[in-house]
């Protein structure tokens, strides 16, 4: 559960620091570039385990994996953060635990029971609600981005649990991260080519924001959040997710100053409620 709780607490900072990151860098060479040294990171760490190839039946997750929390949640994520606070995406994030069980229902070919597809739609709603009251009665596009980016991760979360499993953990998110690199090592190279002078004007805050989510969002977090899984299950350690958009909300205030609101609070109360009921509720498993 230490584990666990030690893979949540860095994951919350996620957000407070990207919006630090692209305050003065490009959103998308944010993303990618993080990608690229969480990459570099993951092939020195391949290397001196002397890890094998993945099996070539594990390549679809992988790319699942790669798809959604390496590439999809963090160009999503920052491409939002240049125009949201870091607390608006806590509260609309917090929906992400409910999200990777159903992802990992369907994906297991199990059938969620009605209580379930209650606790979905009620949470869903909570966070549209959430949104519209924040953004005056109308979602603007960084709103639609948070809500992509739940989905991207939500499935590559569902996909890397189960893998997982059998691949180990450290090793799901290292090959993921070097599936991953012939995309964003293009794009981030065309990115500084394109913003370079920008870039060498970003800030100290900037950068520093910048290599949190290289070094442990991208990749130390996931060591302890697959090991903490690995040792006390997914269902029982899984349930430490519940208290990430309060450590968020703590972050954003810490780090970006954004003040603590009350309708924050409440609302991110009530979305974690709801996905507490969520995953306690039967999934029943299809007849073959």
């Amino acid at each position: 559960m230490l584990l666990g709780f030690a893979g949540v607490a860095i994951f919350s900072l996620t957000l407070p620091f990207t919006r630090l990151a692209v305050a003065d860098l490009d959103p998308t060479f944010a993303a990618m570039a993080r990608a690229v040294v969480a990459a570099m990171l993951a092939a020195t760490w391949l290397a001196v385990r002397r890890a094998p190839l993945p099996p070539r039946a594990a390549l679809p997750a992988l790319a699942a994996v790669a798809a959604g929390c390496v590439l999809g949640f963090p160009l999503l994520t920052s491409l939002a953060m240049r125009t949201l606070p870091a607390s608006h995406g806590a509260v609309m994030v917090g929906i992400l635990p409910l999200a990777t069980a159903l992802c990992a229902a369907l994906r297991g070919h199990e059938r969620p029971s009605p209580a379930f597809w209650a606790s979905a739609l009620l949470g869903s709603s909570l966070v549209v609600g959430f949104a519209l009251r924040q953004s005056g009665g109308t979602l603007h596009a960084a709103d639609l981005a948070v809500f992509a980016a739940v989905l991207a991760a939500a499935y590559g979360y569902a996909e890397g649990g189960r893998l997982a499993a059998t691949l180990g953990g450290q090793q799901t998110i290292s090959w993921a991260l070097l599936l991953a690199l012939p995309v964003a090592l293009p794009l981030t190279l065309w990115q500084w080519g394109t913003h370079g002078a920008a870039l060498g004007a970003a800030g100290l805050s900037a950068w520093l924001g910048f290599a949190y989510t290289c070094v442990f969002s991208m990749f130390l977090g996931f060591f302890f959040w697959y090991r903490g899984m690995a040792l006390g299950g997914v269902a029982r350690v899984g349930q430490v997710q519940l208290v990430q958009p309060f450590l968020t909300l703590l972050g954003a205030a810490l780090v970006l100053g954004e003040p603590l609101r009350t309708a924050h609070v409440g609302f991110a109360l009530a979305v974690i409620a709801v996905v507490a009921v969520g995953r306690r509720t039967a999934v029943r498993r299809r007849a073959p």
